[in-house]
């Protein structure tokens, strides 16, 4: 269990989602940005950290690392028509966090694994709070009528 204060939700950039390696959405989508931002200072943040602090294997002395390198700011939320999902990008520390002396209170790779995995699952909270509690809109994407069967 983490015991700290719940951190104030990120504000969302205007990044292009597609930018990321781990995401593959429709250019041309709305992602609902505003109303996803609007949800997280409404209490989706704050639920979904709570949940989430009360789990995690992050340690205080880790969550500091995470809030000195204002790793929070970097999270980014969207809507994902097509896959009817709140889709994420989680913030993390690096690969070459070591030669960068990054931060000094970072000495081990399992450290890193910890936050990197501990901000992931974080960023999945949050998506799933958004979706079940907060968002009451439709996926607007229809298929097309020549898809196969599967």
């Amino acid at each position: 269990m983490l015991d700290v204060p719940v951190p104030d939700p990120p504000s969302l950039p205007t990044v292009d989602p597609n930018q990321y390696e781990d995401a593959q959405v429709a250019a041309d989508a709305d992602f609902k940005r505003a109303e996803l931002e609007a949800f997280l200072e409404a209490g989706a943040w704050a639920d979904a950290f709570e949940a989430w602090a009360a789990e995690t294997p992050v340690t205080e002395a880790q969550w500091e690392i995470v809030l000195d390198l204002d790793l929070l700011s970097h999270f980014d939320f969207f809507w994902d028509d097509f896959a009817d999902r709140v889709g994420y990008h989680a913030p993390g520390i690096p690969e070459d966090w070591k030669e960068r002396e990054l931060h000094p209170d970072l000495t081990s790779w399992g450290e890193v694994s910890s936050i990197n995995a501990g901000l992931t699952e974080l960023g999945q909270d949050v998506c799933d709070v958004l979706k079940d509690d907060y968002i009451d809109w439709e996926s607007e994407y229809e298929a097309p009528d020549d898809l196969p069967d599967f």
